[in-house]
């Protein structure tokens, strides 16, 4: 019996920490309908990011061409974007206006959808 309780407890611990990637959210971001990567995302990423953030430069650090990198690093893109302890992007320029951000915001929010 307690063989079982331990099993038990310690399968209940390891399910309860594994969790989904933390978001960066308190609460929920206003959006105003889905965002759409090809649409919405993507142009951000090419007119802000990309100068930088591309394949052929190493030194930009993540490559924010395609849905894949821009995905895997978009706590992070989310963090430069509002200087939440990170770099403040885009480097040497204005900051990115709040709905730009926020347009990135919903996206992360809406699970990074690929459409």
């Amino acid at each position: 019996m307690t063989r079982i309780l331990f099993i038990t407890v310690c399968f209940l611990f390891l399910a309860s920490s594994c969790t989904k990637e933390k978001t960066p959210f308190t609460q929920a971001p206003t959006c105003n309908g889905t965002v759409s990567f090809a649409n919405d995302v993507l142009p951000l990423m090419e007119q802000n990011c990309t100068g930088c953030h591309n394949a052929g430069n190493a030194s930009g650090g993540y490559n924010l061409s395609d849905h894949a990198t821009i995905a895997a690093h978009a706590n992070a893109v989310l963090g430069s974007m509002r200087n939440s302890g990170y770099k403040l992007m885009p480097q040497g320029g204005p900051a990115l206006p709040d709905s730009s951000i926020q347009l990135i915001e919903c996206w992360i929010y809406q699970g990074k959808l690929d459409n």
